[in-house]
């Protein structure tokens, strides 16, 4: 049996998709607040990583508390993946950006985006609200960002859930509330 054409187009499959996944990489991504500062009256930025945390046991997260009803916005370009209901979640959205990042916002009260809609920065795609295992809690948003391609340098063999910190991104760091909307 002659295997040439089958290492081909193997090869050439791994050409491109490299190429896809660099051309993610490249993509410019300066994150902006899913909050509009003068909007926001807490965070709770020690919430990142913080255990114990209910049925998710680490809270791969951080809090943006603001009053019920308050503007969610893309804090950058990309396209909804997801968007759905969820016991614990309540409702919420992902949308992926440049770096293969997704960007995770939960305890929405109102979604405005649908799954494969494309979002630029700013863009609202939903309200804060307190769906899910928020219920009876202040009103907040549930914000985290994911990275697809696993950093290697964030595993933490001494945290609990260690191995996940490779696919989750600290939000304190790229919080940036220079652009108000």
């Amino acid at each position: 049996m002659n295997f040439k054409p089958i290492k081909k187009f193997a090869f050439r499959f791994f050409i491109v998709l490299l190429f896809i996944i660099a051309l993610g990489y490249i993509i410019p991504s300066k994150v902006i607040s899913p909050i509009a500062i003068n909007d926001v009256t807490d965070i709770d930025a020690e919430s990142f990583w913080f255990y114990p945390w209910g049925k998710s046991i680490v809270h791969k997260g951080i809090d943006i508390f603001c009053d019920s009803g308050t503007n969610i916005i893309a804090p950058a370009t990309g396209m909804v993946i997801s968007k759905g209901y969820g016991s614990i979640s309540g409702n919420y959205v992902y949308i992926l950006g440049a770096k293969w990042r997704t960007y995770y916002f939960a305890h929405m009260d109102t979604c405005f985006v649908s799954t494969t809609n494309f979002v630029t920065k700013g863009t609202i795609i939903g309200k804060v609200g307190t769906t899910g295992n928020a219920k009876n809690k202040p009103s907040h948003l549930h914000y985290a960002i994911e990275t697809i391609i696993p950093y290697f340098w964030l595993y933490d063999a001494k945290a609990i859930q260690g191995w996940k910190k490779m696919f989750y991104l600290n939000p304190n760091v790229y919080f940036n509330f220079e652009k108000e909307y």
